[in-house]
């Protein structure tokens, strides 16, 4: 079944504001966390894709692909089920930049009613730098994962160049996955996940789902896709403690992140 581990996780969230409970030291959302036990004993098939980002990162484009059982995720890497790694299944992680994904998941906590209230935007980014948010902390999730696909065979991708070069970033998917896309079918990808198609689409946006899960009218589940938009919402001094704190929890590592896309 498509996404299980995915939906998994969501049986296991009651549509209720909830309070965070820990996992190995990371917040998960509690009902998560009570059934962690039978989470952790997922049983990969060898040939499960899995996707993994960090919430509000954006995965439409890998979504897209065929692929005979295609997973999704948001745990970090060291709570993954490890029937993933003794099955050596392929993983898609995609990352983006610390600035709009606060920003981004600070909406998505706004409307949706199953995770905590998110207080105003500098509470939440307070959380947010601290790591205190549903998932744990955006520094370690996207190092940690970064850090693994010198070890298993991950496709580390970036939200900000897959809105630079759509098609450059769906050709890596389909090399990653062995799948030969003719120049039709990779034109026909990159229409179907531009972020203004995926916006309307009912299957991608979660319009389907009633106002007391996801408050679209609060904001939309879907809500800009921008790169930059963060400047819409930080502080200078906001912006200059994430700067400071990138440099600090990702030195060493070779990873860096775009927060804005030449024009």
């Amino acid at each position: 079944m498509d996404n299980e581990l995915e939906l998994f996780e969501k049986d296991f969230a009651s549509i209720k504001r909830m309070a965070l409970a820990e996992v190995e030291g990371i917040p998960l959302t509690g009902d998560v966390a009570k059934n962690w036990n039978s989470l952790w004993g997922f049983k990969a098939r060898p040939d499960d894709l899995l996707i993994s980002t960090y919430p509000k990162a954006g995965v439409e484009m890998a979504e897209t692909m065929p692929s005979p059982r295609t997973i999704k995720t948001h745990l970090p890497v060291q709570l993954l089920p490890p029937s993933f790694w003794e099955q050596n299944c392929k993983i898609i992680y995609v990352a983006r930049n610390a600035k709009d994904n606060a920003v981004s998941y600070f909406h998505f906590h706004r409307m949706n009613q199953g995770l905590p209230e998110p207080g105003t935007w500098d509470q939440f980014f307070e959380n947010f730098l601290a790591g205190k948010v549903a998932w744990g902390s955006w520094f370690d999730h996207v190092r940690g994962w970064w850090e693994a696909k010198d070890r298993h065979p991950i496709l580390y991708l970036f939200y900000e160049d897959m809105k630079e070069d759509p098609a450059r970033e769906i050709s890596k998917v389909a090399q990653f996955l062995g799948i030969q896309l003719a120049d039709t079918v990779l034109n026909q990808t990159v229409q179907h996940t531009l972020f203004e198609n995926m916006k309307t689409n009912s299957m991608a946006n979660y319009s389907t789902l009633p106002a007391f899960i996801m408050d679209q009218a609060v904001s939309p589940f879907m809500r800009k896709g921008a790169v930059g938009d963060w400047k819409e919402h930080l502080t200078v001094a906001q912006s200059e403690r994430l700067d400071d704190l990138c440099m600090q929890k990702l030195q060493g590592s070779g990873l860096t992140f775009r927060t804005q896309l030449e024009a």
